[in-house]
């Protein structure tokens, strides 16, 4: 996918949407949710980690760096989750990987207000933002099949 803009000679220049990732944190058949702390307008609503994906960055290492500087945890990533998700007017896009915590790191709530882990049947208990509700959907298979 490509948007369009005006460059400084008027012509149409195409540019590619800024990438956002998430990561489904999944262990024991649940995942980890995070509510929000800010800003404001979204603050208390519920997200996977995750973040902007850096120039010259791949979106698992982006996926990696912003697990460990937002939950202090190292993760291992997995398959995606779901489908590319358009957000800011097809300005962005999310893409949600499956991810699992290693060597018993336990997250730490460093950026968000609070952290939850939800099995498949408590999904629907928190306000997701509108971008991650359609990951939500996509994951409830994973974490009602049995591990691998």
């Amino acid at each position: 996918m490509q948007t369009e803009r005006a460059n400084d000679g008027g012509q149409a220049a195409r540019r590619e949407p800024k990438v956002i990732v998430g990561a489904a944190i999944i262990e024991d058949g649940r995942v980890l949710a995070c509510a929000r702390s800010a800003p404001p307008e979204v603050a208390g609503k519920w997200e996977f980690p995750g973040g902007k994906v850096e120039p010259g960055e791949s979106e698992t290492a982006a996926l990696v760096r912003e697990c460990a500087e937002e939950l202090a945890v190292r993760v291992e990533i997995g398959e995606r989750v779901g489908r590319n998700v358009k957000m800011a007017h097809g300005r962005s896009v999310l893409k949600v990987y499956a991810a699992r915590l290693l060597h018993g790191d336990r997250p730490q709530a460093l950026e968000h207000s609070d952290l939850r882990w939800l099995s498949a049947t408590e999904l629907d208990t928190v306000p997701w933002l509108p971008a991650d509700a359609p990951i939500v959907t996509a994951l409830r298979p994973l974490l009602l099949s049995p591990p691998r």
